[in-house]
């Protein structure tokens, strides 16, 4: 492969004997190359920094304006101050990713110049996983933590833990986490594609009829419909400069989407495929009729997009297995059947063996250990007809008279084990599952491989006849010539 003119310019005075071609050729040191690495994973780590520090101040936003909607005025506001709260967090945060998004791929860009590939496959494989980790991490860093942070830190009743010693952390839903984790995917999915088709076709129209306008004002109406037709092609938009780089990058990310929280949003492959159906649509249209014909090239494969589908495939059967394990209640249920309902020790887990599963997953506290601040307004006498002296809530601990009062119970640690069992079975198993399936439909088939090995020992046989002709022809020009040399061929 061809040098990078940059990199041919920059290291032009320093050169080295290629070991392949035997030619000089401009050489970077060792000590150069690590130098710039660094900085470029130093420039890396903070742009993935500036990203969480975005999802913290939004996780400081979602604690601060549910307490706020939590006393709203308005009915509606105050019922579903949760609801409403992931609502407006999210349309934030995808302002936040859209905003962050333009400023990395110039940053992307800066890093991967700063590196100075060697050749021009080596600069795309620098830029496409600069830009790819920074889209990944700003899209689903927020899903991350509501998938798994969310409500796993908030303490207990009595002793919550508190942001700036004034506001609680923000909780799960009562009805679990995977809502909160349901509404942020769908917003951010539907959002992204539709800002992303908007973009991909009304930037090319609102610059083409730019273009049209300046023409007619500057050469009549007339004039213009006499353009020849390539001067008409001529005045649309060029194409990317990266040619099918954002295309490849929204179908990695939107892959990503509709595989690492399937489990949370199962309606993510039914959008993607609708988008899909769309967008081909429009981007036969964009191809035709609003941008020039761009120039083809040639391309072994699709590069490091391969290895990156790879590895969002590996983190899917992981966060997957975290999702249904740790988000999902279906673990406590299956620890509740097998072991603490009515149908404890009998093997089998039915309809019947779940009675009681509610009262198992709540636990007593004693009101009168409610903080001050987070003393209810009632006694709850309007509900009883007398004040009440307990309350339940979400979470496997021991009753308030016990001798470790809110420790957690046996029932805690069964969960907590029976969940990390499920964890490793579940990755091991599907990872079986898929190495089988590669093995069963490999990426060639045999009589493809076959042939491909046929051509080889051909081209080796050929090669080999014409030395031997080429040597023999010498053999008799020599001997012809009177000339001999000992321990010839024979």
């Amino acid at each position: 492969e061809e040098i990078r003119p940059q990199f041919e310019a920059k290291y032009s005075k320093k050169e080295r004997m290629n070991p392949i071609s035997g030619k000089p050729e401009p050489y970077q040191a060792f000590a150069d190359k690590c130098s710039r690495l660094i900085v470029s994973a130093s420039g890396i780590f903070f742009m993935i920094c500036v990203v969480i520090a975005a999802v913290f101040g939004i996780v400081i936003y979602r604690v601060v304006t549910v307490s706020t909607f939590a006393a709203f005025k308005w009915a509606l506001i105050r019922n579903n101050s949760q609801v409403a709260t992931t609502g407006t967090a999210v349309c934030i945060n995808f302002c936040i990713i859209m905003l962050l998004n333009v400023l990395y791929e110039k940053v992307a860009l800066f890093l991967t110049n700063l590196e100075q590939p060697r050749t021009e496959s080596e600069w795309e494989n620098s830029f496409t996983l600069k830009m790819f980790l920074f889209q990944f991490v700003n899209l689903n860093s927020s899903t991350f933590y509501i998938a798994f942070f969310l409500g796993r830190f908030t303490g207990h009743p009595g002793a919550y833990l508190r942001l700036i010693n004034r506001w609680r952390l923000e909780e799960c839903h009562p009805s679990g986490c995977l809502i909160d984790l349901c509404m942020q995917m769908g917003i951010i999915m539907v959002l992204k594609q539709t800002w992303n088709n908007f973009m991909e076709l009304g930037y090319p129209l609102i610059q083409n009829w730019w273009t049209r306008r300046k023409l007619r004002q500057e050469y009549g109406t007339q004039r213009k419909t006499s353009f020849p037709q390539w001067e008409k092609d001529y005045n649309l938009q060029p194409m990317n400069a990266y040619g099918l780089f954002d295309e490849y990058l929204e179908m990695i990310l939107q892959f990503g989407f509709t595989t690492i929280f399937v489990a949370a949003f199962p309606l993510a492959p039914l959008l993607a495929l609708l988008n899909n159906i769309i967008e081909i649509r429009l981007d036969a249209y964009k191809f035709v009729t609003q941008w020039r014909r761009p120039l083809a090239s040639r391309a072994k494969d699709i590069g490091i997009w391969y290895g990156i589908l790879e590895g969002i495939g590996i983190l899917s059967v992981i966060t997957n297995a975290f999702v249904i394990a740790v988000t999902s209640d279906f673990i406590p249920r299956l620890v509740y059947a097998y072991k603490y309902g009515p149908c404890a020790g009998q093997g089998e887990a039915g309809q019947k063996c779940m009675v009681g599963y509610v009262n198992a997953s709540l636990s007593v506290f004693l009101v009168s250990d409610f903080e001050n601040r987070s003393e209810p307004t009632s006694n709850g006498s309007e509900f009883s007809g007398s004040p009440l002296k307990y309350c339940r809530y979400r979470d496997y601990r021991d009753p308030p008279h016990s001798p470790v009062p809110y420790g957690y119970t046996l029932q805690f640690w069964h969960v907590l084990a029976a969940r990390l069992a499920f964890i490793i079975v579940f990755e091991h198993l599907v990872f079986c599952i898929k190495h089988l399936i590669s093995y069963l439909i490999p990426d060639l088939p045999k009589d493809l491989r076959d042939r491909m090995r046929r051509e080889k020992y051909l081209i080796q046989e050929m090669m080999y006849e014409a030395e031997l002709e080429r040597l023999q022809k010498e053999r008799k020009e020599r001997k012809k010539n009177g000339k001999s040399y000992h321990n010839e061929w024979p």
